[in-house]
């Protein structure tokens, strides 16, 4: 009961957030910025609402910096596994490029800071990467499409004893095969 409970919610949030496109300038993946200081879960500009502009001219959108295609980081907040709001146009963007897509195949990467246990962090990042898959699956997506991992705090990407750099390696890194 739970379950459904809960796969009806996502549905619910998931259909209210798909129905108004925002814009935002594009994040400058150089920067080390802080994610919570930036708006990178706002679709950029150039893109459509199905998250999937580019196609007719021939440039591939997850390679196109003007797309939200080309997002393929979700942060977290310290000690939890829930999707926040602004970067669930991420995962509904890739979630409808997987579903047009039937052969594309991605693995979710969970990651999680230097605090903790090593074992606590490789069961959060999974607990990430989980969530992210839950909700690109209730999307449409097949489960064979996508496959989950944990690296716990063993790859970082920002070195670092701070909150910024913790809070960069607070994430799920959506990589698609092939790439």
């Amino acid at each position: 009961m739970k379950r459904i409970l809960f796969a009806a919610l996502v549905a619910i949030l998931v259909a209210g957030c798909a129905s108004t496109p925002t814009t935002a300038p594009v994040e400058d993946k150089s920067s080390a910025a802080t994610p919570g200081t930036t708006t990178p879960g706002a679709a950029t500009s150039g893109t459509t609402a199905s998250g999937v502009s580019g196609t007719a001219t021939g440039v591939n959108p997850l390679k196109d910096p003007n797309n939200i295609l080309f997002k393929r980081s979700v942060y977290f907040e310290y000690d939890s596994f829930t999707i926040a709001d602004q970067y669930k146009p991420i995962v509904e963007a890739h979630a409808r490029y997987l579903a047009a897509n039937r052969n594309a195949r991605v693995t979710l990467q969970g990651h999680a800071d230097e605090r903790g246990s090593r074992e606590y962090n490789i069961a959060l990042g999974q607990k990430r990467a989980d969530a992210v898959k839950r909700a690109m699956t209730l999307m449409g997506v097949q489960e064979i499409a996508v496959e989950t991992v944990s690296f716990g705090k063993e790859k970082p990407r920002r070195d670092g004893h701070d909150e910024g750099s913790w809070a960069e390696n607070r994430r799920v890194d959506i990589v698609y095969f092939g790439e």
